[in-house]
């Protein structure tokens, strides 16, 4: 490990989430959404710290952090890079993405186990003939625990672009339903491909926010606030609830994590 490079990368953590490396715990969420963070520091009553780019939380007590980046593939990116450095064991993206499925509903789940590189983030790790896989043990962890809650989800491939405001881009929408993507976002191939890099384990677990393939599906203000309001807490206490089984099944050395994460 390159000292130098470990110095800046936790000093850069620091600046950016305003909070010292030191609190930062063993099970890591990752997130884009404020909500989130707040909704976890409120029922967890711990303090909330602010920094020039992040918002973070720590509860001691359950063993997570939690960390929201804000948008985008290059935020998410960073984010990886400077967290490798921690003794996170295990880390999960909770996030959001358009269903590209007639039978998809808004409030399901979607656990990508791959995505395709639209975004052109994840060209900086790796060749692009190189598939961004997501990290099996992960998403094995996340599946169980979906069964063990009964929830409805869909497992498949997601398109990760940069481009936000695609919705009235036919051409894009052309390449999107060519590409057979189940879903699509802004950070999952970047997350895979980066995470793979640093040997960092790290899983997703999405939340269908809407089905802008359908004429009357593309996510509003209003319809973002339905779904903030009304799955906010499922999706934030099931990702702690993936991350403890992650743990155990690390304890048991279940193949899929990588080698400095297994020990208890």
């Amino acid at each position: 490990m390159n000292e130098m490079e470990k110095q800046v990368a936790l000093e850069t953590l620091e600046r950016y989430s305003g909070s010292p490396t030191e609190e930062f715990q063993e099970k890591l969420i990752i997130t884009n959404f404020p909500r989130y963070v707040h909704y976890f520091a409120e029922t967890r009553n711990v303090k909330i710290w602010q920094g020039s780019a992040f918002e973070v939380a720590h509860c001691p007590k359950e063993g997570v952090s939690i960390l929201d980046f804000k948008i985008g593939s290059p935020a998410v990116a960073l984010v990886v890079d400077i967290c490798s450095f921690l003794p996170v064991k295990a880390a999960l993206l909770l996030g959001m993405c358009g269903g590209l499925r007639r039978r998809y509903n808004v409030g399901e789940y979607l656990v990508p186990v791959a995505s395709i590189r639209g975004e052109g983030t994840s060209d900086y790790y790796f060749p692009q003939e190189v598939p961004s896989l997501a990290n099996f043990l992960m998403q094995r962890a996340v599946t169980e625990i979906l069964d063990q809650e009964k929830a409805v989800y869909h497992i498949g491939i997601t398109y990760t672009t940069n481009m936000r405001f695609w919705e009235f881009n036919e051409e894009f929408k052309n390449v999107l339903k060519l590409s057979k993507a189940q879903g699509i976002e802004m950070e999952c191939a970047t997350l895979f491909s980066a995470s793979y890099k640093r040997k960092f384990t790290l899983g997703a677990l999405l939340l269908i926010s809407d089905l802008p393939l359908k004429q009357d599906g593309i996510k509003t203000k209003q319809k973002a606030e339905f779904v903030f309001d009304n799955y906010t807490k499922d999706h934030v206490e099931i990702g702690i609830k993936i991350l403890n089984q992650a743990r155990k099944m690390q304890a048991k050395s279940v193949k899929g994590s990588y080698h400095r994460d297994i020990d208890n």
